[in-house]
């Protein structure tokens, strides 16, 4: 075999990780998914070494042909079901996880309420919230255009809102915002898209007098990437959990300035939307304020930054 074959094997096990945790949000179940992911490299390895050689991007080829077999079992009637046709299979039994994504209570959560969604909706929702993958990569998985497949995973999203509403102690609003706190500090990717929920939102208001995104951020990873970019070069930014809303909050600071003030709505034990106010108009009165953002507690006092005039 030619050297230039040789792959690393460090970026191997990544790999076999990746299309694992594909397989797992997809199926459900561990044992299935390993199932998924043998077929996968049983696909790869049936093609013709010239076959081979004209897929330009392995990695994307097996993700995309693992995302295949697993709609492919879903759609599979049930045995004995006579229901959709559709969800999964094989409900995942404790102590089974993904391997590299979001673990515990969270995929569980998640995996749960997707067993009333069809495999369709599933498959979309999965592999652009959760796992990113472009638009055309999903289309061709699914079998539908990519508008349709962007309605299809919103429609999940959607659904997934209205089911969350277990109500949320200040105790645990509290430390959970403190929590996201230290994970910014620590640029800890992973940490903070744990505490996220996987379909987590994030708004961010700019006002037209900042460059800010124009549109919200969806799923934990993205979340999570956006919120450590903006807080990126932090010599010369602080963070600090403040009264938001009257629930703890966060107030970034650059050069003792009051430059973003972000509140956290949270669900259950993870937080599901972030709305970050980067308007200097509505930062005028933190920063005229000589106690805002000086705290590391949650206050009872409705802050000057709120979602109720301008968020879109």
């Amino acid at each position: 075999m030619d050297h230039g074959d040789v792959v690393p094997i460090a970026e191997l096990l990544d790999e076999r990780r990746y299309l694992l945790d594909v397989a797992y949000w997809m199926m459900g179940s561990r044992s299935e998914a390993e199932c998924v992911v043998d077929e996968t490299y049983r696909r790869w390895y049936g093609l013709s070494d010239a076959g081979r050689e004209q897929i330009t991007a392995p990695r994307a080829w097996l993700a995309t042909t693992a995302g295949g077999i697993c709609l492919g079992r879903l759609v599979l009637p049930d045995r004995g079901a006579g229901g959709r046709g559709g969800g999964r299979r094989t409900r995942a039994v404790d102590g089974e996880g993904p391997w590299g994504v979001v673990e515990g209570e969270v995929s569980r959560a998640l995996l749960d309420a997707l067993d009333s969604v069809s495999p369709a909706e599933r498959a979309a929702f999965v592999l652009n919230d959760v796992f990113g993958m472009a638009s055309d990569a999903i289309a061709a998985i699914v079998g539908r255009t990519e508008a349709e497949c962007a309605e299809l995973a919103h429609r999940v999203r959607r659904g997934l809102r209205t089911q969350r509403s277990l109500p949320t102690t200040p105790e645990r609003h509290d430390s959970l915002a403190r929590a996201v706190r230290d994970a910014c500090a620590a640029e800890d990717a992973a940490l903070l898209a744990s505490l996220l929920s996987p379909d987590a939102t994030a708004f961010f208001d700019g006002g037209g007098k900042v460059r800010a995104l124009a549109g919200p951020v969806h799923g934990s990873r993205r979340v999570a990437h956006s919120l450590l970019t903006l807080l990126a070069d932090r010599p010369r930014t602080t963070l600090a959990a403040h009264s938001v809303n009257g629930r703890t909050g966060l107030v970034v600071r650059y050069d003792r300035q009051v430059a973003a003030v972000i509140s956290l709505d949270v669900a259950g034990c993870h937080i599901a939307q972030v709305w970050v106010t980067l308007n200097p108009d509505k930062l005028h009165a933190w920063n005229h304020n000589p106690e805002s953002g000086s705290g590391s507690g949650s206050g009872s006092g409705r802050s000057p930054a709120h979602r109720g005039d301008g968020w879109s």
